[in-house]
């Protein structure tokens, strides 16, 4: 959910405006830049937050004037989306809200607005790029781990995901090297690619929790994987065959090569249904993933509700 500021007009998540109170949280009729900035929210009406407050039983914060302040700060309407647009990015990165303080984030954006940096955030440029202009820094390349190590990891686990059982080569931080900033081995797992790309970010206690939800999945899973891979193998023999066959007979027209070209198909076939049912699971398991880090995450967020 988003208010518009009224104060520097920007409109930007409602977190902007909820802050602690005694009993009820407050909500402010400017956002927390501006506060910081020094401008006091009782002097500026916002009867769209002012609203919400009342429906959610909070205490609202500002001036109880029904006419919200047309004159705003950031005065145009491209100049706001460009701050609206940078603002955003970093409220949903995790290295940028771990790594810099959001009052030193907010003290760039206020200068900016001020004109004591001369640069606005431009939305054709990445984050880390208006970041280094408005003089922020974030290392946004954690992952340090070595070759050597890499490698030892893969052989201490036989090359055998820890999480889901398949055959795995991705070496895996268990706590997201995006929130512990640890390459130290004793957080270092083997994982697969398709498990190290759903677990991603996801804090390593909850990816286990839920991960230990569906051991029977799993189980199948590694079952899916070998059956699919010996077929597969067979299938590949009998080509071969064939092949080696039609060589010398010198034909490609024959009964017998015939007969072996229908035993393939057959093969194939099955072997096309079972990859289905092994696909259709997976999906199903990553949903269930990330259903989970979903539910986590909204419990996590700051938002008026």
């Amino acid at each position: 959910m988003k208010f518009q500021c009224s104060s520097c007009g920007l409109r930007i998540d409602s977190l902007h405006f909820k802050q602690e109170g005694l009993i009820n949280p407050k909500l402010t009729s400017i956002c927390d830049i501006c506060l910081q900035m020094g401008k006091n929210a009782e002097d500026y009406a916002n009867s769209t937050v002012k609203t919400f407050a009342q429906a959610l039983l909070y205490t609202y914060v500002g001036n109880n004037n029904d006419g919200d302040s047309e004159d705003h700060l950031v005065n145009t309407k491209q100049l706001r989306k460009r701050y609206e647009a940078f603002i955003q990015d970093y409220d949903g990165n995790r290295l940028a809200l771990q790594q810099l303080p959001r009052k030193e984030f907010n003290d760039a954006v206020i200068k900016s607005e001020l004109g004591k940096i001369d640069y606005i955030p431009d939305q054709g440029r990445d984050f880390a790029y208006n970041l280094e202009k408005l003089g922020l820094t974030v290392n946004f390349q954690l992952n340090e781990v070595d070759y050597i190590d890499r490698e030892r990891i893969r052989a201490k686990y036989h090359y055998r995901c820890q999480y889901c059982g398949r055959k795995g080569t991705s070496v895996d931080h268990k706590d997201p090297v995006s929130l512990s900033h640890n390459n130290d081995l004793d957080n270092l797992t083997l994982s697969c690619s398709e498990c190290n790309r759903i677990k991603s970010d996801m804090p390593y206690k909850l990816f286990k929790q839920l991960n230990d939800q569906i051991v029977d999945v799993n189980k199948k899973l590694v079952r899916y994987e070998n059956s699919i891979g010996s077929l597969k193998e067979e299938f590949e023999n009998r080509r071969r065959q064939l092949a080696a066959k039609a060589h010398l007979k010198g034909v490609i027209n024959d009964p017998e090569l015939n007969a072996m070209r229908k035993q393939n198909k057959k093969l194939q076939d099955a072997i096309d249904s079972l990859e289905s049912d092994y696909d259709s699971l997976r999906k199903t398991r990553e949903n269930h993933f990330n259903t989970g880090w979903k539910l986590y995450q909204l419990n996590q967020r700051k938002d008026v509700i």
